[in-house]
């Protein structure tokens, strides 16, 4: 079943969404304990979830943070000294300010003691206060701004020492999060970029310890993914996530219940970008640790099984899924979780659609629906289960209706909840280009794009949207009109999931095909073997779709007049049908016709038909079969990929 990712949809984005949270105010939550003050403003630190003292690096003079007043500002002194001199008030001022600091439990305690710390401290020796109160304030997340300015603040007294050290890299990480909170992603990826390379430079430097330097690294690491997720770079988000889980490896035991949510975070990123297969291992890893820990009855057990229904019903592998999700009901229900047990069974249905058991599943959710808010999502996400299945018994009529109510609740849920309303809409679209609704299909896809282009974290969106009214823009002859939007994929689908991605090259080759519509044949060309170079790279060079690209390189250039080349690729194309056997033999006799026909031409004889602008789904050209236009055999992998 090639429209798969139809089916799973309404739940990848939700676990994109719970898989990159801010994770490293976790990280942050630790390191609040962070000394006050310190003369050497280069002195590492080791943020330790058990300890409230900083740890030196190797060969260099640890820094005590207790009760106990530190040597550094030479604090012991007489307990009750006759009289005091102003140096000696000075330093018990000061060393009342820090264990003020020190003990100080909320910000507003800690920025009151700051004010006067500030008339009592050299710039050069605030530098960790400002990065405590920073990190506090992230941890908080109420007012970035101000995290921003103390880490900056911060930042300028370490750089000005012009050394490398641990409390550099956690001003980095701590600007880059604020950064991520502001919504300036490309500040965020800067500032974590070069807080990777500080890491990385004392690691191998010698100068502190793996253990010291871990902790800070994993949280780099994972604003490093949520940052790029953000920006809608998934695949390298999912680098930065593994790299992640494999530092969770080295400090956690095998089995420990966090580990199995690291496992799960990763399983949960491939879904989003629809690698089912990749998934598979993490997703199991998690069920396994958590079974382990947990029992078969935790909910975090039901919430790895039904993760795993949607990763097996990616496979397509229906009955696993359906499976996993029935166990996953059985735990949600014991323990009262009405609003995930009701997600469940929608699954559940969407599953029963997907094993063409279309009755079961409209009993299925005939019962969901009751207990469903009037207005609620889930109340509309039933009616655009309820219709998918109606769409299949090809009853339109009452698929229209449910899709009628959907979209009534759905517009009331806009300014709400833009992400998973636009999500909704895609899919709806999805149906009404089944009925061959086109225009309605179109309507709602730019209505999706008004609304996800106001979201930067949600960009990779915005090139699947418009490569999708791109395609049928196409399909319904809109050629003109249709090249502005598959240009924009291009570009937002590169940025988003790297150029060598397959569904930038089905975008390269619908491109290709509305400039070859339009007589540009030599902007076809070149689009074409972008398509074809990067389906060659992602999915082979013996794909049906890498063929069918190849084919379309040829028809470009024989339309240029370049024979010899059209003739090279369409034997290439040849080629690679032979290799599929029996399975393709329409599909090599049309090649082969195609090749004679080049052929002809190259001669100069000419059998009275004309290769020029391939045709599109309503096109009459002679000299090409239906089975040989741009664009149209690849709809449902097409629809799949983005």
């Amino acid at each position: 079943m090639r429209r798969v990712s139809s089916l799973a949809a309404p739940h990848l984005q939700e676990y994109a969404r719970t898989s990159f949270a801010l994770i490293s105010k976790d990280f942050i939550s630790y390191l609040s304990s962070l000394p006050s003050t310190s003369i050497n403003t280069n002195e590492p630190l080791s943020p330790q979830p058990s300890n409230t003292h900083l740890k030196s690096c190797k060969n260099t003079q640890a820094l005590l943070f207790s009760n106990v007043k530190t040597q550094t500002f030479n604090t012991l002194v007489d307990q009750n000294p006759p009289q005091l001199s102003s140096r000696q008030r000075k330093i018990r001022e000061r060393s009342q300010l820090e264990e003020a600091f020190e003990s100080a439990k909320t910000i507003q305690e800690m920025l009151q003691v700051f004010q006067e710390m500030e008339t009592s401290f050299d710039e050069r020796e605030l530098s960790l206060p400002c990065l405590r109160i920073g990190l506090k304030l992230d941890q908080e997340g109420e007012d970035p701004e101000k995290a921003l300015s103390f880490a900056n603040r911060a930042l300028k007294i370490l750089d000005s020492n012009d050394k490398l050290s641990l409390p550099l890299a956690m001003t980095l990480q701590l600007l880059g999060s604020a950064c991520y909170s502001l919504k300036r992603f490309n500040d965020s990826l800067g500032y974590l970029n070069r807080a990777n390379r500080v890491l990385g430079q004392l690691e191998k430097d010698g100068s502190c310890s793996a253990e010291d330097i871990r902790p800070i690294l994993h949280a780099v690491q994972l604003e490093l993914c949520n940052t790029k997720t953000a920006m809608g770079r998934r695949e390298e988000a999912l680098t930065n996530l593994r790299k992640s889980l494999e530092l969770k490896e080295m400090t956690l035991e095998s089995d420990s219940k966090e580990l199995g949510n690291a496992n799960r975070d990763v399983a949960e990123a491939y879904v989003a970008i629809l690698h089912f297969k990749e998934a598979l291992p993490f997703c199991l890893k998690a069920l396994e640790i958590h079974q382990a820990q947990l029992g078969l009855n935790s909910v975090e057990v039901a919430h790895d099984r039904r993760l795993l229904g949607v990763i097996y019903t990616g496979l397509e592998e229906h009955e696993k899924a359906l499976e996993q999700n029935q166990l996953s009901q059985r735990v949600l229900k014991n323990w009262g979780l009405d609003t995930d047990l009701l997600r469940a069974e929608i699954d559940a249905a969407n599953m029963q659609i997907a094993l063409g058991r279309y009755d079961e599943a409209i009993n299925t959710l005939k019962a969901v629906v009751q207990q469903t808010g009037k207005e609620s999502e889930d109340r509309a996400m039933v009616f655009i289960s309820m219709a998918k299945a109606l769409c299949n018994q090809e009853k339109y009529t009452d698929t229209e209706k449910c899709l009628e109510i959907a979209c009534g609740i759905l517009g009331k849920k806009e300014k709400v909840s833009p992400v998973e309303v636009a999500e909704a809409y895609m899919e709806i679209s999805m149906l009404y280009e089944t009925m061959d609704k086109f225009e309605a299909a179109i309507s709602l896809l730019k209505r999706t794009l008004s609304m996800l282009e106001k979201l930067p974290q949600e960009q990779h969106s915005v090139g699947s949207v418009s490569a999708r009214v791109g395609w049928l823009l196409l399909l319904t002859g809109g050629v003109q009109n249709a090249i502005p939007f598959l240009e924009d994929a291009a570009e937002r689908l590169k940025e988003s999931f790297g150029s060598k991605h397959y569904a930038v090259g089905y975008v390269y080759n619908n491109l290709g095909a509305a400039y070859l519509e339009l007589d540009r044949p030599q902007s076809a060309a070149q689009v074409f073997a972008y398509a074809k170079d990067i389906m060659d790279v992602s999915l082979g060079p013996h794909h049906t779709d890498s063929i069918e690209a190849c084919q379309n390189l040829s028809k470009a250039y024989a339309v240029m007049g370049s024979y010899h080349l059209a003739i090279n690729f369409q034997e290439k194309a040849i080629e690679a049908w032979e290799g599929h056997g029996p399975s393709a033999v329409d599909e090599l006799k049309e090649a082969h016709r195609l090749l004679e026909q080049l052929k002809k031409k190259a001669s100069g004889i000419s059998d009275g038909t004309v290769m020029k602008a391939l045709p599109l789904a309503n096109s009459s050209e002679v000299g090409f079969s239906s089975n040989s236009q741009v664009g149209i055999p690849v709809i449902e992998r097409q629809r799949s990929a983005t």
